[in-house]
């Protein structure tokens, strides 16, 4: 049976955060909103960053990306995070509900995304993560077999109460699980200093979770305390 922790929340500048209790709740890591399309920053990101580092978190950054010429994205994406090698990054590719005419207020397609993805590998030399919901993806690709995205690390979004996720066709296995947006999904919703909010699991343990970051042995972490709840699947 595979480990599984509850040692992962993704935020914006819509939660208000206190990253020591944050940190005392057992989350290890935490994956921030940093840009969306080709116009917008969240105004948090730096600040927040550092009181991260400071409660001793794991950081990553999310683009949300949207109708806009992909690669453009992607570049403004880089320029913005300017990720080291324990940055964690990842597109977030589903529904743009932005109410908004033009790019900005359209849903980035498949080929957007997979053009987003390329051009992280070419500047970075590795692939983001794909934030998605099976059913989205399933949308997208339509009868599609093959993509780039497969090459990506898979965060998928699946509100369930199953024991794991639905997995898509392009992928083995699934590494983040955001299994509940803090109303829908299983328990627990909340966390310490954030209260409800996106939670998300990891296929694998402390060490692992240390291992995608980029990050060997306990640098840059805080010790896993057991707030945090842990399961076993054997997804």
């Amino acid at each position: 049976m595979a480990v599984i922790i509850n040692s992962v929340i993704d935020l914006s500048h819509h939660n208000a955060i206190d990253f020591q209790q944050v940190a005392g709740d057992g989350v290890l890591g935490v994956i921030h909103k940093a840009t969306q399309g080709v116009t917008f920053t969240d105004p948090t990101y730096n600040s927040r960053k550092q009181e991260a580092a400071d409660a001793g978190l794991l950081w990553g950054a999310y683009h949300f990306g949207d109708g806009s010429d992909p690669v453009a994205q992607a570049d403004r994406f880089l320029d913005i995070v300017k990720p080291d090698a324990a940055t964690l990054i990842a597109l977030d590719f589903e529904p743009n509900t932005l109410k908004t005419a033009g790019p900005a207020g359209q849903t980035m397609n498949l080929a957007g995304a997979e053009a987003f993805v390329n051009r992280i590998n070419e500047n970075l030399g590795t692939f983001p993560g794909l934030y998605c919901s099976p059913g989205f993806l399933k949308q997208q690709l339509g009868s599609k077999t093959d993509s780039p995205l497969k090459n990506c690390w898979l965060w998928i979004a699946h509100y369930t109460t199953a024991p794991a996720p639905t997995v898509p066709l392009l992928w083995q296995d699934w590494t983040l699980w955001q299994y509940t947006d803090g109303n829908k999904g299983a328990q627990p919703h909340t966390v310490q200093g954030v209260g409800k909010c996106d939670r998300d699991r990891f296929n694998g343990d402390q060490a692992g979770l240390q291992a995608l970051w980029g990050v060997a042995g306990d640098q840059g972490v805080t010790p896993d305390n057991g707030a945090a709840d842990s399961a076993t699947s054997g997804g």
